[in-house]
């Protein structure tokens, strides 16, 4: 058997709360981890109705845009009418 996999059965088989010092919270980098870098960009797939989609490439053509920025652009600027819109709610109730 393995370090790791007696390790894991010692773990699993007794109480570690003795070995967690709740004054002293570990961070992952503590025991060894590494978390892999987050892309600033993420992959989306999106069903959209034929028209609009047709719609979208034609408007984003005539534009010379290509089709795919124009979408993050109307995207981006949809959710920053919404949150200034719900602010204003929010603000307005207070």
């Amino acid at each position: 058997m393995s370090k790791n996999k007696e390790e894991i059965t010692v773990y699993d088989k007794n109480d570690t709360t003795n070995f967690i010092d709740s004054k002293k919270p570990l961070k992952l980098r503590d025991l060894g981890f590494k978390l892999p870098k987050e892309s600033p960009t993420k992959v989306l797939s999106i069903r959209l109705p034929t028209k609009l989609y047709n719609e979208i490439r034609a408007f984003s053509t005539n534009m010379d845009i290509p089709y795919q920025a124009y979408i993050k652009y109307l995207l981006s600027e949809g959710v920053e009418k919404d949150i200034k819109r719900r602010k204003k709610r929010i603000s307005s109730r207070s």
